[in-house]
């Protein structure tokens, strides 16, 4: 095997774990946020992003298991800032002042796309590490990386179909974006 890390390493892992703890903070409620946005005016859009949701739920609590597997505690400012971040998130504005924009769910569902390449990221790194800590299931690592590598494929496909909706008055009409007015 190899030398525990130092304490410094340790530290660092910890600031990384809970980052990441954060973002995932903000992924779930963002998700599930989308979800119940959508269940109106696009239910197919709620009822592909809802599974998404709990799934990033479930990779928010393996987060947590490798966290105590490895001792790192966890930083309740962090959590607290992820879900202020999101919620704040919600108040930009989105062109329109009383009803939900159709630029929306588009946005949220790049931002979910960012947060599980960065999830994806963070579970290839533990993946990495499992290879000279037995404190990490190497195995459980592969299987929480081939889940998200498929919500990748599923949010960009959701995406593109919602470029397509978002701007479909151009592609109906002989305005394009060259020779649209600002």
């Amino acid at each position: 095997m190899y030398d525990r890390p130092t304490p410094t390493d340790t530290d660092l892992l910890g600031i990384y774990l809970n980052d990441h703890l954060a973002g995932a903070t903000l992924g779930t409620d963002r998700a599930r946020s989308l979800a119940e946005a959508e269940a109106e005016r696009d239910p197919a859009l709620s009822d592909a992003v809802g599974p998404i949701a709990d799934e990033i739920a479930e990779d928010r609590t393996a987060l947590l298991r490798v966290m105590r597997s490895l001792d790192v505690p966890v930083r309740r400012y962090k959590l607290v800032a992820g879900r202020l971040a999101e919620r704040m998130g919600r108040l930009k504005p989105n062109g329109r002042v009383v009803r939900r924009s159709p630029l929306a769910p588009m946005l949220e569902l790049e931002l979910l796309r960012l947060g599980v390449e960065g999830k994806a990221a963070a579970w290839r790194t533990l993946r990495r590490l499992a290879d000279a800590d037995d404190r990490l299931d190497p195995g459980r690592l592969d299987g929480l990386l081939q889940r998200a590598e498929r919500q990748l494929e599923t949010l960009e496909q959701l995406r593109t179909r919602q470029v397509t909706e978002t701007f479909q008055p151009w592609g109906e009409t002989s305005t394009s974006p060259q020779g649209a007015r600002a």
